[in-house]
């Protein structure tokens, strides 16, 4: 296991092992002094997209009185609701539900806590999805954590308006303003007005700081928070991965992870798929694929970020990664060990076959599923990267929270792209709101009606 670094905290340490076989044997070399360059980019902000790099020194330079904010407004939720509603989408809600299932299980809102239930919306325009969350909520007591930089985005300012709607009709308009927390610009955009002239509790969505990579702000940190999870551990994480990234060099677990995934994609491999063995990791991949995808998903540039679990996507995604085009490689994230474990009973009967594993832990079972799978994949043509993280605590998902931020930031950097902007999103932007009819955009939805023939 890796040792110990300062505090306590485990280093993450990146197995190239099972790559060697399909990259240059000198691609880290090749590779240093891009690298260099690109830490030079992230410390002093000087590279592409440089006013966005405000998370880089985060965890040493965060607000401490917002901070205390943050976990006061977390007790007082804690002590007002049984429920809150996060309304947010992309970076504004998937790093704070990744944290929440990772550390507070997927099945947080069926488990019996002292911690209030939280209901995610805002991430989707589906009627069936927003009308189930209210079935949900019912007649629990219930406040909400608002999450939007300008406050009209679609998704989220369309689900603020019932729940903003339902609190006000619950608790009159008094009630709903020590109920609703707005997460927005410090200083401007609609959110921002409205949450001053109803008098919410506004937290700051910092300028230097993009939806992705912000879920160790005020952004992510309020919902972590209500369902009871460490901060200070989780910041504490953070800050030393953050030492660690900050020296460089090729024992620097960011440089490797970032130099191998370019060897990989420039020896042809277009696929990264981000695997682990825990189902409570689902919502970290979905944030990480976030993550890579806005980030290098540009230029006709990047690898695409894609995710399984398993050993549940075996039985169905197995064959093709098996056996499919040899496009993709995987990195898997392997956690030190679990925090329960159990032992495989006896069946007099043995009708299954697997008295074999009787008296076994059940995490030495899913050991020897990783490692055979390992074994089987790279020999099928499909190259694999291991993250080892610690166990799966607050600590080590600060740590790899920032791990995957900084290696992000550098992987953009030898792409030769911006990790910091998003310029592709706006298109489908513009025809939503064409074909929906906001003024402005007649010209263009007319166009878009006949292409579509209607």
């Amino acid at each position: 296991m890796p040792p110990p670094a300062r505090g306590g905290y485990h280093m993450i340490q990146v197995n190239t092992k099972n790559i060697s076989a399909f990259v240059p044997q000198d691609y880290f070399p090749a590779l240093e002094a891009d690298l260099a360059r690109a830490q030079g980019w992230l410390q002093d902000a000087t590279g592409a997209g440089g006013d966005f790099v405000g998370w880089v020194h985060l965890p040493r330079d965060y607000d401490r009185e917002e901070f205390a904010r943050i976990q006061a407004a977390a007790k007082r939720i804690q002590e007002q609701s049984t429920a809150l509603v996060v309304i947010g989408i992309g970076g504004s809600y998937l790093g704070a539900r990744g944290v929440i299932e990772a550390l507070c299980s997927p099945n947080y809102n069926q488990k019996k806590k002292d911690t209030p239930n939280i209901y995610f919306a805002g991430n989707t325009l589906s009627a069936d999805a927003l009308h189930e969350i209210v079935e949900l909520l019912g007649d629990q007591d219930f406040s909400i954590n608002v999450i939007s930089k300008s406050g009209t985005t679609t998704e989220p300012a369309v689900a603020f308006r019932f729940f903003r709607e339902l609190c006000e009709k619950k608790y009159g308009k008094d009630g709903a303003r020590e109920r609703i927390y707005a997460t927005t610009d410090a200083r401007r955009g609609v959110l921002k007005s409205l949450a001053d002239e109803e008098g919410y509790e506004t937290f700051v969505v910092p300028d230097a700081i993009g939806g992705r990579y912000s879920v160790l702000t005020a952004v992510g940190l309020l919902p972590i928070a209500v369902c009871g999870v460490d901060l200070e551990a989780l910041m504490g994480g953070a800050a030393a991965m953050m030492e660690i990234c900050a020296r460089g060099g090729a024992d620097n677990p960011a440089w490797q992870y970032a130099a191998a995934r370019s060897a990989l994609y420039q020896s042809g491999k277009k696929i990264e798929l981000l695997a682990a063995y825990e189902p409570s990791f689902r919502f970290m991949a979905e944030w990480w694929k976030q993550l890579y995808g806005e980030s290098e998903g540009k230029e006709g540039k990047g690898l695409f970020p894609a995710s399984v679990e398993f050993t549940a996507d075996l039985h169905s995604m197995g064959q093709y990664i098996q056996q499919g085009e040899r496009l993709m490689f995987e990195t898997v994230v392997r956690f030190e060990k679990p925090l329960h474990d159990l032992a495989v009973p006896r069946d007099e009967a043995d009708g299954d076959g697997l008295n074999f594993l009787a008296g076994k832990n059940l995490s030495f079972v899913n050991e020897q599923a990783m490692d055979g799978t390992l074994l089987a994949h790279v020999e099928g043509g499909v190259p694999n990267l291991i993250v080892q993280v610690g166990q799966n605590t607050a600590q080590t998902m600060g740590e790899m929270i920032y791990f995957f931020e900084y290696a992000c930031g550098l992987s953009g950097y030898l792409l030769g792209v911006n990790p910091f902007n998003q310029p592709g999103v706006e298109s489908y932007k513009k025809n939503m709101f064409a074909l929906l009819g906001k003024p402005g955009y007649e010209d263009k939805r007319a166009e878009l009606l006949a292409k579509l023939g209607k």
